[in-house]
């Protein structure tokens, strides 16, 4: 495990020891350090130290490991999350984050939404910012029609935006679990992610966009040091 990697875990666990509690329904967010959320609640439920927690899964991927770490699983037809728990690329200030380079931005967003109490961020140390944009682009949920004339008019925002390919065969645009594709867009910072985010979702054919806004009430950060919780 690589130090990245042992510090999404303490932060996972912080997380899920500091937020979750018996009988809530969670939102499960998708990516590395979301698999550490996951694959915690399901320690403490094997081991009885949490009870009746149901999870909210954002992707397919994050579906198959709670079935397998034996989290019960809802739908947002059946009930609303509690909270939820999810990992981000850049936490900036006020707790404003991008996320969505795992491929899932549309549904984390649709399930942070819905969250009575709102999202909890998870993330190792290296993804807080001063300014959102500078490390990661804004990941953005395209339809596939037309998606030429999407990023063209992405790129009147002052983006350099760049269709994603899957990993899997560079020919073929990376297809999200809900059918759409994704936008990578490389802002040279972003000074107002709020207007930024309402130009972006003005666009006909951009679906979301993976800037948070508004809708975190607490980050849990890890470093070499150990775990900061940061909250409005």
């Amino acid at each position: 495990m690589t130090d990245a990697d042992g510090q999404k875990r303490d932060a996972a666990h912080a997380a899920v020891e500091r937020f979750v509690r018996s009988g809530a329904t969670v939102g499960l967010g998708s990516g590395t350090t979301s698999a550490f959320v996951v694959r915690r609640i399901g320690e403490l439920l094997d081991a009885g130290e949490l009870g009746g927690v149901r999870g909210i899964p954002t992707s397919e991927g994050t579906a198959a490991l709670a079935r397998e770490v034996g989290i019960p699983t809802v739908s947002l037809a059946e009930a609303r999350p509690t909270l939820t728990l999810d990992g981000a690329d850049e936490i900036g200030p006020g707790l404003a984050a991008v996320k969505g380079l795992g491929g899932a931005l549309l549904r984390e967003k649709i399930v942070a939404a819905a969250s009575t109490t709102g999202l909890v961020l998870v993330a190792d140390a290296s993804k807080t910012v001063d300014s959102l944009g500078t490390r990661a682009p804004v990941p953005v949920e395209v339809d596939p029609f037309g998606y030429q004339a999407t990023l063209e008019a992405l790129s009147v925002l002052g983006c350099q935006p760049r269709l994603r390919m899957d990993a899997a065969d560079p020919e073929r645009p990376f297809v999200t679990d809900g059918g759409h594709y994704t936008a990578d867009c490389a802002f040279d910072g972003i000074g107002d992610p709020a207007a930024l985010e309402a130009d972006i979702r003005a666009i006909p054919g951009a679906l979301e966009c993976g800037l948070f806004v508004g809708l975190a009430l607490a980050a849990v950060v890890a470093d070499g040091e150990g775990v900061r919780i940061l909250e409005k």
